[in-house]
């Protein structure tokens, strides 16, 4: 079970969401606009927050910016009607953990919310680790058992985004976006080919599944 905040202004749509989340066992708080958002995101302490992006008076990236200036950690979905790529990328990089767009299904959102509560924490500012695997920003290599294996600049950035956002699959334009910020002549195979360095180099120590590409939908790291 889960301390969820869930801030929609569409009543209907909060009322549901609230009792789906009840449903699976969660602990569901519910506020319409983002003033009450705001009050209750810097009085409470949450493990998830279900964050829309349209709210009465304010936006939620501007709640989500101030929570994480302020030093909030709980894992955010962003949710929108927009489905533009730029509108997901400033969501990202404002510090979304997710981004979900109207209308959806329910069991979409339980999936979303399962595995951003399974997701590990960040450890320090130079290190991220799920299970066997830790990525050394510091030292440009993914440490597999504690073994360092040295990645190129764009490998490590592509490696540490899907290991911020494990079990989930993303699209090439999303990762260009996202990963190749600068980089606008870049297209898809720019990521195609820096996925085969990765898997390459990981399959020299029977790691390659850990980097997949699944057809039709994107790539994505899987720890197990």
């Amino acid at each position: 079970m889960a301390k969820i905040l869930v801030v929609e202004d569409d009543v209907a749509l909060a009322e549901i969401i609230q009792g789906w989340l009840t449903r699976e066992k969660h602990s569901c708080e519910v506020v319409n606009d983002g003033s009450d958002a705001r009050t209750r995101v810097k009085m409470y302490d949450y493990e998830l927050i279900i964050l829309d992006w349209e709210l009465p008076g304010c936006h939620g990236i501007d709640i989500l910016k101030e929570y994480r200036a302020a030093g909030g950690t709980a894992p955010v979905i962003m949710l929108t009607g927009r489905s533009d790529v730029t509108d997901k990328v400033t969501g990202f990089d404002t510090g979304a953990d997710d981004y979900l767009t109207k209308p959806f299904h329910a069991r979409e959102l339980t999936a979303r919310i399962n595995a951003l509560l399974r997701r590990p924490h960040v450890m320090d500012d130079d290190n991220l680790k799920i299970d066997r695997f830790e990525l050394d920003r510091k030292g440009g290599a993914l440490k597999i058992g504690g073994k360092p294996l040295a990645l190129l600049p764009k490998e490590l950035a592509l490696v540490e985004f899907l290991m911020k956002h494990p079990r989930e699959l993303y699209s090439a334009e999303v990762l260009l976006n996202r990963v190749w910020p600068a980089e606008s002549e870049s297209t898809d195979m720019a990521i195609r080919s820096c996925i085969k360095r990765i898997r390459q180099k990981l399959s020299a120590v029977n790691e390659n599944e850990i980097v997949r590409n699944v057809h039709g939908h994107g790539y994505g790291f899987f720890p197990d």
